[in-house]
């Protein structure tokens, strides 16, 4: 009987799990063989260079340049968004007045504030990207425009053409862009937080401050945990890589201060024709993108509570 139950499980497993591994594992191990080659990506011609590629990497001052765009972007990132989020959920969930036989109440309209956080995540990152890129501009931009009318001309610069502003008017597009999605999210779990966590803490004295981190943040850290990593591998992967594209000069630039991984990938494979080497700056991502995870996971380890 067990013997038959374990060929059943694994008639279900089979076609997905080979499908995973088509998909997903042999793209990676054909990544990781051609950065030990020469190719092109036009030729079916190319002959193995060794560690030649590697080498190249790790002379690259460009590389460099987009490694630490990146590393700013995992580490820097998260923080804010899940930060904003987190309070804005607990507001939206936790602060509103307290009403009649209500320890802890949201405020009023807390479906309809939930929407319009949500907003941004309707729209193509595509379509963000163009219409920040409108309003960071210099001239007639909705940004330099509202700081002309405060009367702070002298605030006013090239957003996206100062080397100094354009890395962080990036990141500010990516903040605002996802940090809707983890305001629903962290409502969802504040939602299912037994209010009894509450009452109790608030009996024995405990403000909103003390109920957010002894109550409602040990509760949902698994949440939290989780999205950080999320956020971390969406700014590596196609958010990152569109807003750098569409919106900055170059793009990447000026002067590679906006230059990411991700879009060096893309600039060396189909601009200039060096689809080994991109293939070996890739391999560099994925084993910056696997270290993110791993490090997140080891350091946010802690007692699993149940409720």
């Amino acid at each position: 009987m067990q013997h038959g139950k374990y060929r059943f499980i694994a008639g279900f497993l089979a076609v997905p799990l080979g499908v995973y591994l088509l998909f997903v594992v042999w793209p990676f191990i054909q990544s990781i063989y051609y950065s030990f080659t020469d190719w092109t990506g036009l030729s079916p011609q190319f002959s193995m260079v060794g560690f030649d590629n590697y080498t190249k990497m790790f002379g690259d001052e460009t590389f460099w340049k987009a490694l630490q765009h990146s590393l700013t972007f995992m580490l820097l990132l998260p923080l804010v968004t899940l930060g904003i989020a987190l309070f804005l959920a607990y507001m939206i969930n936790v602060g509103g007045r307290r009403r009649k036989n209500a320890v802890v109440g949201g405020v009023r309209g807390a479906g309809l504030y939930k929407v319009l956080y949500f907003f941004p995540q309707v729209l193509s990152i595509a379509i963000v990207a163009l219409l920040f890129q409108f309003a960071y501009n210099p001239r007639s931009g909705a940004l330099s425009s509202g700081l002309e009318a405060l009367g702070l001309e002298s605030l006013k610069r090239n957003w996206l053409g100062d080397p100094q502003t354009a890395l962080w008017c990036i990141m500010a597009v990516l903040v605002w862009s996802t940090v809707g999605f983890f305001v629903v999210l962290f409502s969802a779990g504040m939602t299912s937080i037994p209010k009894d966590f509450y009452e109790a803490a608030v009996l024995d004295g405990a403000n909103r401050v003390t109920t957010f981190f002894r109550i409602t943040l040990p509760l949902l850290w698994d949440t939290v945990q989780s999205g950080w990593i999320y956020m971390g591998v969406m700014v590596l992967g196609a958010e990152g890589f569109a807003v750098v594209q569409i919106m900055t000069v170059g793009p990447g630039g000026p002067n590679d201060s906006t230059q990411v991984l991700p879009l060096y990938v893309y600039q060396k494979a189909f601009r200039d024709g060096q689809a080994a080497y991109a293939t070996t700056v890739g391999v560099a991502l994925l084993l910056v993108t696997l270290a993110f995870a791993a490090i997140v996971l080891k350091l946010g380890r802690r007692e699993r509570l149940e409720y």
